[in-house]
Formats: structure tokens, C-alpha cells, sequence
């Protein structure tokens, strides 16, 4: 892969101010203070958010605790999509800090997979990294990896190590030089005004012709409102970790240093902001 350690770097150091407040029917013995903390847009919530956890059982009655959960304006946050992916969806155009609303009744089990501990979040987060090599190298790469390769990957997003995990994850992200790319491009494009988790499909880097697909290019091909409005007005935003990469960027370069840890570009079309 290209060296743009710098963005890798900033990708990976991407932090979300985060005010968590407890649900005012939550029943405690004392008023729960609001609780701060600087989110890691890459991580995933149940991952980072012991602290929040104590904070408010410390108020509550242990009888009144249950499984923890998350919901923001009365949208509850699937706690297996990365942070940044939650933010860019469904709050990008609000003001800091960020304002979460803590629940311990009443889980959404329409909504919200269970979180019972790390090890189904491991789970969860490997299956994707697999799932992104099957079609990055028909899971060659992920295969001749050791088992404390595959552990070393999840220790370095657990315990926020950027060296640690990309020490492992660059040999992810390389091709054969006469590829010019991976074979398929893993993303997943979520948007804000429907009902359906996400759009994914088969997309590869390079043209036929040989010249580079981009980020345009990909989202005629999947997604064509997004890029070509029928009243000519652009009604949306396309954002990756915070930011509108520019429609000509080369997909390629955008899967190797923009896609989270699990090797997946995740794509947010959110309505531009009116004002």
C-alpha cells in the first residue's frame, strides 16, 4: 500500500466529545451526574464504555440493573457498528458534545443485538476482518495468519495500539504489484432515510480499461442518488469518518487508508443540512 502513515495516524486517533446522560425513568438512589469521555470513532461502544457503565450503577439499585444499552434522540445505537459510523449516521450536523442517553431496562431486542461481553465483540470484529479479506485476496491473507496475528489485531483495537495493529493489518491491505489493487472493495453504504441496515456488493478497484475506480464511480454504480440528484440540487453528504472525501478519489486508496479495522469502508449518505 501506498505510505500515507499520517492518515492512517489521524484516522486512527479520530475522537467523538461525548456527554452521557441516564434515562429519566431509570430509578436511582441519588441524581447521576452526566458522564464525559472522548470516544474513539473506530472503536465500538460496548468496547469503551466500562467507565460510563460504573459510573451510573453507582447511583442505581442493583435489583434495577439489567443489560446496558444505548440510544440517541430515541434511536437506540447498534453497538456493532464503529462509533464514527454512528456519529457520521445519525448525528453529524449536531453540536458537541455529543449527547447519549444511557438505559439499563426495557432492551430493545427489535433493534439492538445482545452484548454479553468482550468475546462477542472479538467475535463480531473478526468475522468482519474475514469477511473483508474474502474479497480483498479469497481469504489468502487472513488464512496464512497466525492465530496470535488474528489476536494481535483485536488487542491492538481493544487496547487503542495503532503500532500494535497495523504491524499486522498493512499485510491486509497489500496486493501482488501487477494487481494494481484488491479484487473486490469491502464497504458498506448506510443511509440515514431508510429502514435498510446497508447497501453491499461486488465492486472492483480497477476498470476494465485498466483506469482507477472512485469513490463517484462506486456510488453511480450502487447508490446513483447520492451522486446524480433529480432535480439537479444535491440533497445529501457522503462522509467517511467525519470528513466528504472528494468524488474523485481513487477507491483503492480510500479501502487501504480510510476503511476502520474491520476492513471495511463504511459509507454514511446523510440529508445536507438546510440551513
Amino acid at each position: 500500500m501506498t505510505d500515507d502513515k499520517d492518515v492512517l495516524r489521524d484516522v486512527w486517533f479520530g475522537r467523538i466529545p461525548t456527554c452521557f446522560t441516564l434515562y429519566q425513568d431509570e430509578i436511582t438512589e441519588r441524581e447521576a451526574e452526566p458522564y464525559y469521555l472522548l470516544l474513539p470513532r473506530i472503536s465500538y461502544l460496548t468496547l469503551v464504555t466500562d467507565k460510563v457503565k460504573k459510573h451510573f450503577q453507582k447511583v442505581m439499585r442493583q435489583e434495577e440493573v439489567s443489560e446496558i444499552w444505548f440510544e440517541y434522540e430515541g434511536t437506540p445505537l447498534k453497538w456493532h457498528y464503529p462509533i464514527g459510523l454512528l456519529f457520521d449516521l445519525h448525528a453529524s450536523n449536531t453540536a458537541l458534545p455529543w449527547s447519549i442517553t444511557v438505559h439499563f431496562k426495557n432492551f430493545p431486542e427489535k433493534d439492538l443485538l445482545h452484548c454479553h461481553s468482550k468475546d462477542v465483540i472479538e467475535a463480531h470484529f473478526m468475522a468482519c476482518i474475514k469477511e473483508a479479506d474474502a474479497l480483498k485476496h479469497k481469504s489468502q491473507v487472513i488464512n496464512e495468519m497466525q492465530k496470535k496475528d488474528h489476536k494481535q489485531l483485536w488487542m491492538g483495537l481493544q487496547n487503542d495500539k495503532f503500532e500494535q495493529f497495523w504491524a499486522i493489518n498493512r499485510k491486509l491491505m497489500e496486493y501482488p504489484p501487477e494487481d494494481n489493487g484488491f479484487r473486490y472493495i469491502p464497504f458498506r453504504i448506510y443511509q440515514a432515510t431508510t429502514e435498510r441496515p446497508f447497501i453491499q456488493k461486488l465492486f472492483r478497484p480497477i476498470a476494465s480499461g485498466g483506469q482507477l475506480h472512485t469513490l463517484g464511480d462506486l456510488l453511480k454504480d450502487v447508490c446513483p442518488s447520492a451522486v446524480t440528484p433529480e432535480d439537479g440540487e444535491q440533497k445529501t453528504q457522503v462522509m467517511i469518518h467525519g470528513i466528504e472525501p472528494m468524488l474523485e478519489t481513487p477507491i483503492q486508496w480510500l479501502s487501504e487508508h480510510m476503511s476502520y479495522p474491520d476492513n471495511f469502508l463504511h459509507i454514511s449518505i446523510i440529508p445536507r443540512p438546510t440551513d
